[in-house]
């Protein structure tokens, strides 16, 4: 005679307890999950501005020594260069040509796209990937008391590029940038650089979060907005990227162990129109 056996079925409480289980899982492994994938981010940005610094190179050979740079017309005697231009698309912000200049006229982008980007006075944006930072989280204060102006979710559509030129040293002052650095005032040569393992080249916006005075929110680094630490990446004018590097609200260090002057006493040696004095 055959016996039938039936299976025994989990009942309530072996339920729970298996999804408590489960959950603490969960909770357990999802900040090293977050970890790694913002740690995969990170070195993902540090590598797309190991490629911008080799463009960046060949383009100081081609251009003796000068950094990509626009002249603008912003109403002075003279153009003056405008360094958010150097590279990437258009962006939205709509004055200083950053609206206008895009994929065909940023002087940097001809060194990393193979193909002739369609005119810019063609409707449309072309985009420029390779300045696009995946850490890229735009600025809670851009500075710009305007609605719709004044946050941003991504600085690579707000300014063209989640990327800056290092063109002037952090200050406190919104109406000018008061101590020019690798792009002469009248563009043209950077000046000779003492240290250029030290020297910001080109950086995440983040570098410039204290810029003009107030804290812009850049909190690309961490999951958390809320997050006390700013920090950014960094390629040097040696052309090596450092990765993390602390950005504080001390004018007088912005980011320790670096820095965007040429060399010591920079800004004690410009004249009051931001020329420098030999």
């Amino acid at each position: 005679m055959t016996k039938h056996t039936r299976s025994r079925a989990f009942t309530l409480i072996e339920l729970l307890v298996v999804i408590a289980i489960i959950a603490l899982l969960v909770g357990i492994l999802l900040p090293t999950l977050a970890g790694a994938r913002l740690s995969a981010r990170i070195t993902v940005c540090g590598s797309k501005l190991q490629q911008i610094g080799v463009a960046t190179s060949q383009y100081l050979i081609d251009h003796r020594d000068a950094l990509p740079q626009v002249l603008i017309d912003t109403g002075g005697p003279a153009p003056t260069p405008v360094g958010s231009l150097f590279a990437g698309k258009k962006g939205q912000l709509p004055f200083l040509g950053i609206n206008e200049f895009g994929a065909e006229r940023r002087p940097l982008n001809r060194y990393l796209i193979d193909a002739a980007p369609q005119p810019d006075s063609e409707p449309g944006v072309v985009e420029v990937p390779f300045f696009e930072s995946p850490l890229d989280r735009g600025a809670e204060n851009t500075g710009l008391p305007v609605p719709g102006l004044d946050s941003t979710d991504s600085m690579y559509d707000f300014i063209g590029a989640s990327y800056t030129l290092n063109d002037h040293a952090p200050d406190d002052d919104p109406s000018r940038d008061a101590v020019p650095t690798l792009v002469p005032p009248a563009g043209g040569r950077m000046p000779r650089i003492l240290d250029a393992s030290r020297t910001i080249l080109i950086g995440t916006h983040t570098l410039y979060n204290f810029d003009d005075g107030p804290d812009r929110g850049q909190r690309w680094f961490d999951e958390s907005r809320g997050s006390p630490t700013v920090r950014g990446n960094a390629l040097l004018a040696d052309f090596h990227v450092e990765l993390r590097v602390t950005v504080t609200p001390d004018l007088a260090e912005p980011v320790p162990g670096l820095t965007f002057l040429p060399e010591p006493g920079w800004a004690e040696r410009l004249d009051t129109l931001g020329r420098f004095s030999p």
